[in-house]
């Protein structure tokens, strides 16, 4: 048996990968395109793992997804592969509107040739999950309750517009097609290979590099935080026994302030990598200007995967967050290769004053 899984070379998909291994028998065929997030160095770890085979290339590469589908005969897909940082959304949303639509849209019609050809029991057990985000569903305000899987989409950037219409698309060939499909929408995710440009990394980053360590506006903005193996554990759990058709949020149960994560991650690097000079990594915390249409508050209500599927996040914020300043001490010749002249100019352009 085996699993195609698309993006597998970024952030959550390594991490997935990397915990199905540890665990299943089946092989991982690995489709990533290599972009700036997503890169060879987090596979470095299955280089002679057996069941790991890579391929290089687009979801949108018809021809290609269409021959990987008849050579590997994947029974599931798991669907990593997005342009996902809001930044980048509102600077350039062109890519975003490509990769979360239009290639979308291309793997999903190769899905449907390929499910044609399946016997009806192959066909009955045959899974597409969509990894989506709890962005699609807008912004709270302090007092509203979380998003549950029936909220309406308000989505409110480019990138949460673009994984919205990527959801629609996912639903609309389930019930068209019949395609047995499952959608996860995640809260924030934390923990290793996250690339440096999202908070915790980026704050981890400048932080050793002696830099402003930037936030948006008050930093009072809230996220519900959740750690990437716990999010893993999760999709593992829904290709297993969710319901197809149905969409399962999957959260930290861990709402926190921008500004209190930041101040957070300074007392465990104050701890476990102390500057030189014994004062502390906060004195370096710099406020910037908020990003257009930032998102107040986001929450996640996991009631559902919880009574359907028995799925709780075994790692607390502490916990996790220990784990992953850990594992960015520990990874600093990783964190050096992705930091190269493309993301030294991103961070320049975007957080200008805060270097």
């Amino acid at each position: 048996m085996t699993i195609l899984v698309t993006g597998g070379a970024g952030f959550i998909g390594s991490n997935f990968v990397y915990d199905w291994l540890a665990d299943r028998d089946e092989a991982v065929v690995n489709l990533d395109l290599l972009t700036y997030a997503g890169n060879r160095w987090n596979l470095n770890g299955l280089l002679d793992e057996p069941k790991h085979v890579f391929i290089h290339g687009s979801i949108g590469d018809a021809g290609l997804i269409s021959s990987l589908l008849d050579q590997y005969r994947p029974r599931a897909i798991i669907n990593f592969a997005a342009e996902s940082h809001v930044d980048r959304s509102i600077a350039g949303p062109a890519q975003f509107i490509t990769t979360n639509i239009i290639d979308l849209f291309q793997l999903l019609e190769c899905v449907r040739s390929y499910t044609k050809q399946l016997g009806e029991s192959n066909r009955d057990a045959f899974r597409f999950l969509q990894v989506s985000t709890d962005e699609v569903y807008g912004s709270l305000g302090a007092d509203e309750p979380a998003f549950s899987e029936t909220r309406r989409f308000e989505p409110n950037s480019p990138y949460s517009a673009s994984k919205a219409a990527g959801d629609h698309l996912v639903r609309a060939w389930h019930h068209t097609y019949g395609i047995n499909v499952l959608t996860t929408n995640c809260s924030n995710n934390y923990g290793p290979f996250q690339f440096p440009e999202k908070l915790i990394p980026l704050i981890i980053s400048n932080a050793l590099s002696g830099k402003n360590l930037p936030v948006y506006g008050d930093g009072k903005q809230v996220r519900d935080w959740l750690y990437v193996g716990d999010h893993c554990s999760a999709i593992i759990r829904v290709l297993d026994e969710g319901i197809p058709g149905k969409t399962y949020n999957i959260g930290g149960q861990c709402e926190k302030e921008n500004i209190d994560v930041v101040r957070t991650l300074c007392q465990l690097l104050d701890e476990l990598q102390p500057r030189s000079d014994g004062r502390s990594y906060a004195e370096q915390i710099s406020f910037v200007k908020d990003r257009p249409g930032h998102d107040r508050r986001y929450a996640v209500d996991t009631t559902r995967v919880e009574a359907e599927i028995g799925w709780r996040p075994s790692e607390t914020f502490e916990s996790g967050l220990r784990k992953t300043v850990d594992w960015y001490l520990k990874n600093a010749n990783w964190l050096d290769h992705v930091r190269s002249g493309a993301y030294r100019e991103w961070i320049d352009a975007q957080y200008g004053a805060a270097k």
